[in-house]
């Protein structure tokens, strides 16, 4: 089949085309038993594929027809021997990636730094994380990649591991040596998976950084809906043969995944498949040529600093996307959160994130001219209002140390827990996620040993300003642990 081909959105207008009467879900008929004002809004196109898996549109939990051939010229454009697709995100493919590779009682060695849907997989696997720190930028206060030298060093002190999964590109754009990893991976016979959640374009332009399929990774889950060009919830997982078998992951996606598998979503992964393998190259071109120019007009502009490719020079900022635009605004005297909410009430502009220190905007396929010169403008107003405020702002960037393991995640997270005051508990294991941002490296994970230097750290952090994730007690005067207290050395 050629890459200009979209077989599963063919079948979609094809069946469509054939106006048959229904006798199936969803409930709603094209639209018919649907509230009329949000049918108006969303128009009866999209509804009239909001369909089920009858036969003449194939399964996605056992794919023959036309979902299989959609599949495999995606596998074909991102150059893996399968590709899968989700409905339920990239989290449901980082899902189905660890309980591929590990389960009860397995280690797998990760970066500190993870999605929750990393440490969620983690948890129903049942498995031992072995966490490596991920180079901490002590300018920006971000956290970058992981070095093949940490990756070396884990490996020799745990050589019963079963996996090692690697995140490429970072949230901010940089990549590790990933190659050296995965050669540094593949010498023990151990499976590299990627989270690629930002890095659906990068194999389809020379000037981007290597794809984790590229590298020669086993597994990648691909975010093709955030800069690809999907509907959102709508990802990719690829993989390659061999350290990890394609049906062992088809059985465990299967449990994943729903069977009232959304077709829009389905389709527009077959379609954005199609504008990347065709046409990225010249779409990213543009997209690159618009982000240099931001990244320069953003750097002439007083007290704000766009990141750029000064940034690299170690193994874990081996490269970067340029499509990520990463502003600091700390020489302008206030924090990101306080520039995201002027850009909101000032600009009707909305970032990607901010943090203590910077804000980052991204650059896609979807933008043009007009929408930078609207970011710069705004940008400059922004900088004339905050000039009196100016400073140069040190930044004070700690990393907290990574608390002894006492029970796996799993073992904690079905435990019976209890509420006790955070200052009294040193020596109690943790039954709850607590992450203080930035860097946005977790501080404890359920299964730690609560340390009193780790409480100290997250209260010089509350009393810095810096926002808690994960707790139940969001002001953290509470933290929830482990009824029975464990002794562990």
């Amino acid at each position: 089949m050629s890459q200009l081909e979209t077989p599963l959105f063919d079948a979609l207008l094809k069946h469509r085309n054939r106006h048959p009467i229904q006798f199936h879900i969803p409930g709603h008929k094209k639209g018919q038993g649907m509230d009329p004002a949000y049918r108006e809004f969303v128009g009866d196109n999209v509804l009239s594929i909001d369909l089920i898996n009858i036969a003449p549109l194939d399964d996605l939990h056992a794919p023959k027809g036309v979902i299989m051939q959609a599949q495999n010229l995606a596998a074909e454009a991102f150059g893996a021997d399968h590709t899968f697709f989700s409905v339920q995100g990239t989290s449901g493919a980082i899902m189905t990636m660890i309980l591929t590779v590990v389960g009860p009682g397995d280690k797998i060695i990760v970066p500190r730094n993870v999605h929750k849907s990393i440490m969620s997989a983690i948890v129903f696997a049942g498995a031992i994380p072995i966490f490596i720190h991920p180079e901490v930028d002590s300018e920006l206060g971000i956290s970058h990649g992981i070095s093949p030298e940490s990756v070396e060093r884990a490996l020799t002190k745990y050589p019963d591991a079963k996996a090692v999964l690697v995140i490429n590109p970072t949230y901010f754009g940089f990549v590790a040596d990933l190659k050296r990893i995965v050669d540094i991976v593949h010498a023990r016979n151990i499976p590299v998976i990627v989270d690629e959640a930002h890095g659906v374009h990068i194999k389809f332009h020379d000037e981007l950084p290597l794809s984790a399929m590229q590298a020669g990774a086993d597994m990648a889950a691909t975010s093709t809906h955030k800069l690809g060009g999907s509907m959102t919830g709508s990802s990719v997982l690829n993989v390659k043969e061999g350290l990890v078998s394609a049906k062992r992951v088809q059985a465990v996606f299967s449990m994943l995944t729903t069977t009232s598998t959304s077709y829009p979503l389905l389709a527009s992964l077959d379609t954005a498949r199609r504008q990347l393998a065709v046409h990225g190259n010249d779409l990213l071109d543009d997209a690159i040529r618009l982000a240099k120019d931001a990244r320069k007009r953003i750097n002439a502009i007083p007290h704000l600093h766009c990141v750029g490719r000064e940034k690299l020079g170690t193994s874990a900022t081996f490269d970067m996307d340029p499509l990520k635009l990463l502003i600091c605004v700390k020489d302008l005297g206030i924090t990101g959160h306080i520039a995201e909410e002027w850009l909101r009430l000032n600009a009707n502009l909305e970032v990607e994130l901010s943090d203590l220190y910077n804000i980052l905007c991204l650059v896609t396929i979807g933008d043009s001219k007009k929408e930078i010169n609207l970011l710069i403008n705004a940008l400059t107003r922004m900088s004339k209002t905050f000039e009196s405020e100016a400073t140069i702002t040190e930044t004070n960037v700690q990393i907290p140390e990574i608390p002894a393991l006492a029970m796996t995640p799993r073992d904690a997270f079905y435990a019976q827990t209890e509420s006790i005051p955070l200052a009294q508990a040193e020596g109690y294991i943790c039954a709850e996620f607590i992450m203080v941002y930035p860097p946005g490296i977790p501080i404890f994970i359920p299964g730690e040993i609560i340390t009193q230097s780790n409480i100290d750290f997250i209260k010089m952090n509350i009393e810095a300003g810096l926002p808690v994730q994960g707790p139940e007690d969001s002001t953290l005067q509470n933290i929830r642990v482990i009824k029975e207290r464990k002794a562990i050395y």
